[in-house]
């Protein structure tokens, strides 16, 4: 016999909890990258349409990862809300959830605060009791203040500088000075001499000293950490880029699975809209291909059976049956991150300002210390006398200005080109902008604003353009959509069409008034495709008729160019797209240095060459096909609307539609680093003046807390300089 409980509600809960279980809604998470998306009626917008869709429980728009994040029921799709998101305009690509970070929190941002928080609280109360012991408190009065003081300080101290004491041993550890090294070591001294002296009834201690330090030294680090937080992996992005899932052919049927479970030799179906989770070869169907974000090729290519696809390009009329020859890390996508992955490795050895300070400042300050306490120590023969200079030698020359230097500097600069409408992701961006004597440019999306523009509308009758408008309006194709476009803007009534169809990779036909009427490719029609960008329209038996479309300059695409020309700055214009469009562009802009038709490797290759030469080189993109180059160039910068990938690749995002403000931002970034290096010399000058009184014996707490004070505060006004030049 089995044991019954003796509790009836205890033996029927398991039950319930699983019939419970298995009746609740599951939910799935999913992300959609909306590069498009720029302000709160955006997110507003997005998050409404949404919200509305059936199955979803919630969803939330982070605008600065310009991403959605989704709670649905397992039926709701991501090509869906993102077919949804089209029709509100919104551009909208799929996100692997499972390839993004967890969380997006700062929890090392968070914690830094409340380290500066309590060492600053802390300090203010030791900064009180010092007050009154400077002041002429004495004997007992002064001891009772003093261990107080210590009472104080000691948890503060223990809680708030854990990040200088333990990179200062992770550096010793591994055989090298680093500026936490000193930091620690004074903070240290100054509180093993200041208990000694305050145990012997002394006059002096650097409580308040080691307090002062401590907050100045955070507020340094915090800004240091706030200019790089935003930036996070660019491989992780491209990787998150990769389709989850794939419709699979099993007995004939596509069934769903997800692309970790596809092998080379399997055939599988992407629809219109999908985008190829695999390499592979057309097996069977016709369709035309975006290849924009990848190649930066501004026209759909014709999609035919035998023909090679690439992970992350786009099939856009028909349904297409692919035969898989590469998955996972033997993909395109995935060899493109590997390379992007590379160039950030590459670009994370440059050595900053503030790292090249501190490897000449940390052995300087030891020796120094290190000599005042044996020649005070040989001199007077007291040890007490000679540890308390030794002390005071490390608190007066320790780096809390060189601490300030750059990130008070970056934080101020940061500021000004936020408020132009550019974005500074890396602290380290600022230094290498203002090297940069060569730029790089992309051309689609970049330089022009990546949406065909119809051109010669006019050039067309009322009946052809009616026809037109109609025939447009059944096609999701770039240039269809162009046409619509434009008819819209001018209020025409598309004409009344039959049998409308849509040709997968030629174009759309329909019958008007008992004739055949096209419009497509220029082979479908007859005509003959030059190198202008066009869509034929053919109406019965009519010679066919183009429309021209030409792809519009990027506001102050023009203005930039001339002022980098004023500036002697060396441009160079690389794209993947076409010869005819490219040499276009450049003759319009006047750019003398330009190639056509490159692969993502060759652009990288291309700034490698240029690197090796000797030029500090600036890359401007905006597609996938740009990730690789703009993680290899000295540094790098991203219009908003560009892919997730290739905005977290670069240092800088521009947030408006215009690139006037680069030019400015170069010299901004010429201005910081020179307040930079400034500060750097109002730290030497201050070292200079300070250092004498506490080799001397003469640096009192009182004459340590106003000479730290001073010069932290002067750099951080000469900091705040750049802010309000003109």
């Amino acid at each position: 016999m089995s044991a019954v409980s003796a509790c009836p509600a205890c033996s029927a809960a398991p039950a319930a909890e699983a019939l419970a279980a298995a009746q609740a809604p599951r939910e799935v998470n999913l992300a959609l990258s909306l590069p498009g998306i720029h302000c709160a009626a955006c997110i507003s917008s997005v998050e409404r349409a949404l919200s509305a869709f059936p199955g979803v429980h919630g969803a939330r728009v982070n605008l600065t990862l310009k991403r959605a994040q989704i709670e649905a029921d397992p039926e709701v799709t991501a090509e869906q809300l993102a077919a949804k998101l089209e029709t509100l305009g919104f551009e909208a690509h799929e996100l692997d959830s499972g390839a993004l970070r967890a969380t997006e929190t700062d929890q090392a941002g968070r914690d830094l605060l409340m380290r500066l928080a309590v060492s600053g609280f802390a300090s203010m109360n030791v900064m009180l009791l010092s007050v009154a012991v400077w002041s002429g408190a004495e004997a007992a009065t002064r001891d009772l203040f003093h261990w107080l003081s210590a009472a104080i300080t000691l948890p503060a101290i223990a809680f708030s500088a854990q990040p200088f004491f333990l990179h200062a041993y992770s550096a010793l550890r591994a055989g090298r000075l680093n500026m936490d090294v000193p930091i620690s070591l004074a903070i240290a001294l100054a509180l093993v001499t200041s208990l000694w002296e305050t145990s012997l009834s002394g006059e002096h201690a650097y409580f308040d000293a080691a307090l002062t330090l401590t907050f100045f030294l955070l507020a340094g680090r915090y800004l240091d950490h706030r200019a790089r937080a935003v930036a996070r992996s660019a491989a992780e992005e491209l990787a998150a880029l990769e389709v989850p899932r794939a419709l699979r052919f099993e007995d004939g049927a596509p069934v769903q699975v997800s692309v970790s479970e596809l092998r080379i030799g399997d055939v599988i179906l992407v629809r219109p809209g999908g985008r190829m989770p695999v390499d592979g070869v057309i097996s069977e169907g016709r369709s035309e291909l975006d290849r924009a974000l990848l190649t930066g090729e501004t026209l759909p290519v014709l999609a035919e059976p035998g023909q090679a696809v690439s992970a992350g390009e786009v099939n856009l009329t028909g349904p297409l049956n692919i035969r898989v020859t590469a998955v996972g890390e033997d993909s395109s996508l995935y060899r493109m991150a590997q390379l992007v992955a590379v160039a950030e490795s590459g670009r994370s050895n440059y050595t900053s300002l503030a790292d090249k300070a501190a490897k000449l400042y940390a052995p300087g300050v030891h020796i120094l210390s290190a000599l005042s306490f044996l020649g005070w120590l040989i001199y007077s023969g007291d040890m007490r006398m000679a540890l308390n200079i030794a002390a005071a030698v490390l608190i007066i020359t320790c780096p809390c200005a060189l601490g300030l230097a750059v990130p008070a500097v970056t934080t101020a600069a940061s500021g000004r080109l936020f408020r132009k409408g550019l974005l500074i992701k890396d602290g380290t961006a600022m230094e290498r902008l203002a090297k940069v004597d060569t730029v790089v440019f992309d051309k689609t999306g970049t330089l022009t604003q990546g949406q065909p523009k119809l051109i010669n509308l006019m050039d067309h009758d009322a009946r052809a353009r009616g026809v037109a408008f109609a025939l447009a309006s059944g096609s999701a194709h770039p240039l269809a959509q162009g046409v619509v476009a434009a008819m819209t803007a001018t209020k025409l009534t598309p004409a009344q069409l039959t049998d409308i169809r849509e040709v997968p990779g030629y174009g759309t036909e329909a019958y008007w008034n008992g004739a055949r009427v096209r419009l497509g490719r220029a082979s479908w029609v007859g005509a003959e495709q030059g190198e202008r960008i066009a869509t034929w329209l053919q109406i019965g038996g009519e010679n066919p008729a183009p429309f021209y479309f030409e792809d519009a300059l990027r506001q102050g695409a023009q203005e930039l160019i001339d002022d980098l020309k004023a500036k002697g700055i060396a441009m160079h214009l690389i794209s993947g797209d076409a010869l005819a469009p490219v040499r276009a562009l450049a003759n319009t802009l006047g750019l003398e240095n330009w190639s056509a038709n490159a692969l993502p490797v060759e652009k990288a290759d291309f700034i490698n060459a240029l690197k090796a030469k000797g030029a500090h080189v600036l890359m401007v993109g905006d597609g996938l096909n740009d990730t690789a180059a703009l993680s290899t160039a000295n540094v790098s910068i991203s219009p908003a609307s560009a892919l997730d990938a290739a905005r977290v690749a670069s240092d800088i995002v521009l947030l408006g539609n215009t690139l006037a403000p680069i030019g400015g931002a170069i010299t901004v970034a010429q201005k910081a680093t020179l307040r930079i290096k400034e500060n750097f010399q109002i730290a030497t000058l201050y070292n200079i003046i300070a250092v004498p009184f506490a080799i001397a014996g003469l640096a009192t707490p009182l004459i340590a807390a106003l000479a730290m004070s001073s010069s932290s505060i002067t750099v951080s006004l000469n900091a705040l300089r750049l802010g309000r030049e003109k």
